[in-house]
């Protein structure tokens, strides 16, 4: 016997997925293409449940340049353009403890395709054989990085996949590399960024 409840909350999670384009990537299962062959994780299936939209009202007095919202709880980013038309929501990994996650109003001071990655005190402290890593496959900031003026807190990509949805990051906000690269396409430098 089926479970029309059960029924109710598919129908209603795969329509509220339609309506937000990038929260589709949680509903389906997801392979990486920035990622070779040899690097290629088996797919991951993510949960749509934890999305709840947010009103860019809630969080700013206006929209500026841009406005983002990063939603540590839901393990969501909130786009809005500065006309608020475009509203996008972006799955993304979150800071591993509540210590590591600083929380408030920042804004993007800067950004770069192909970053490279230096191991701030605080993760040499955690992992002592940490070092710099140039650009490329094995950079933990992936193919983008935008840089908020808080120092070394950034939303940038990543390689590692497996790391999005869950509490894995430093203390930055990761997104999918095809993600970051359409986000660090659509934000100027000087959007006004709020981590909640």
């Amino acid at each position: 016997m089926s479970n029309p409840t059960r029924r109710r909350f598919i129908a209603t999670a795969t329509a509220s997925a339609a309506l937000i384009p990038a929260a589709k990537a949680w509903a389906v299962e997801i392979e990486d293409p920035s990622l070779t062959h040899d690097e290629t994780l088996a797919p991951v299936r993510r949960n749509i449940s934890s999305f709840s939209a947010q009103d860019w009202r809630d969080h700013f007095d206006s929209l500026g340049v841009a406005s983002i919202v990063a939603d540590t709880t839901s393990r969501a980013l909130h786009y809005w353009d500065a006309t608020g038309e475009d509203y996008r929501i972006y799955p993304t990994s979150v800071p591993m403890s509540d210590e590591l996650t600083k929380r408030g109003y920042t804004k993007i001071v800067r950004k770069k395709v192909g970053p490279d990655w230096t191991p701030t005190p605080n993760m040499l402290e955690r992992d002592p054989d940490l070092k710099y890593m140039p650009p490329g496959p094995g950079n933990p900031l992936g193919t983008h990085a935008m840089y908020l003026d808080w120092p070394a807190y950034l939303i940038h990509g990543t390689h590692d996949t497996r790391k999005i949805g869950r509490r894995s990051s430093s203390g930055c906000i990761g997104l999918y590399n095809h993600f970051i690269a359409e986000l660090f396409e659509i934000t100027p430098v000087g959007t006004q960024v709020r981590v909640i």
